[in-house]
């Protein structure tokens, strides 16, 4: 049987999740047979995985360095395969204005937006409410904040500590919809009813938080179109493994409306709160046989 090294932990603002979703795939992957290594990511990674020598690597993983193409280049470099997406998908995944351009140019629907710097914004720049502020590449709803018509905030307002850039949409109204790709095909879809203003890292790792509807409860047609706009997202990434791409869908209240894509997330989480597992079980799949599909999907780009 397989040796797999589940990477997870890391020093990102995701570390926590990423720690969580390591130790349910250590306990799964070892009930499906498999001799696994539990790593906590540092800068020395390639000396720890050159001393235990695993087959493959599970990349459980969240946030910046994980998913952003950085780590899936040091397992190119060494030669070990691994789960999920590959350097240049997850590059392009975890920078939302790319991602954003890739989606468009494949007929995706997304929010209008634009870049600023943190100078523009303390020089007075502003844009027209309900809008959302965003990080350009960071996971989980981190730094994340939405500013509604009725609030008098403006942007210098909110506090910033990712970078010297900002990404500023407009705000979709709607219902937040999210669907899991495992391979080619697209597994399901969830509605994710946050008892709060919106699915942010709270509601997203914290009990009773918010409401998954499983499968999400869609017209069929629409429920079809959002399968398949997830799979093209996935698709003009170049993702491969399991994705989870999310939506908006700005329902007028009759069942129409239009999707709007928020992002593909190339490392979705796999703790208990997690929606991919919960889609993969609607489906039929349960977590064991997840996460073996996923061991045995690995690979390396080249």
């Amino acid at each position: 049987m397989k040796h797999v090294a589940v990477l997870m932990g890391g020093w990102s603002a995701e570390r926590e999740v990423s720690l969580s979703s390591g130790e349910a795939c250590v306990e799964a992957l070892k009930r499906c047979g498999y001799t696994v290594s539990a790593v906590d990511v540092t800068q020395n990674i390639a000396a720890v995985l050159e001393q235990i020598k695993p087959d493959v690597c599970f990349n459980a993983l969240h946030g910046r360095y994980g998913e952003d193409g950085l780590i899936q280049g040091v397992l190119e470099i060494m030669g070990i395969p691994y789960t999920h997406s590959g350097v240049l998908a997850s590059s392009l995944a975890m920078d939302k204005p790319v991602a954003k351009t890739l989606f468009a140019a494949v007929g995706i629907r997304c929010a209008e937006g634009r870049i600023f710097t943190r100078k523009e914004i303390m020089d007075g720049a502003s844009y027209p409410k309900p809008f959302v502020i965003k990080p350009l590449n960071e996971g989980s709803s981190v730094g994340v904040t939405i500013l509604l018509e009725n609030e008098n905030r403006s942007l210098v307002d909110i506090p910033w500590t990712f970078g010297s850039e900002v990404l500023i949409e407009t705000y979709i109204p709607g219902r937040e919809i999210q669907v899991a790709v495992m391979g080619d095909h697209a597994l399901g879809a969830v509605e994710i009813r946050p008892l709060g203003r919106f699915y942010d890292y709270e509601a997203k790792y914290t009990s009773g938080k918010a409401e998954h509807l499983v499968p999400a409860p869609l017209p069929n047609d629409r429920y079809e179109e959002v399968l398949e706009l997830a799979l093209r997202a996935h698709q003009a990434l170049g993702c491969r493994g399991v994705s989870r791409t999310d939506f908006r869908f700005n329902d007028t209240g009759d069942g129409s409306g239009d999707f709007y894509i928020l992002e593909t997330n190339t490392q979705p989480g796999m703790t208990a709160l997690s929606l991919v597992p919960g889609i993969a079980a609607n489906s039929g799949i349960g977590f064991e046989e997840l996460v073996r599909w996923m061991v045995e999907d690995a690979s390396c780009d080249r």
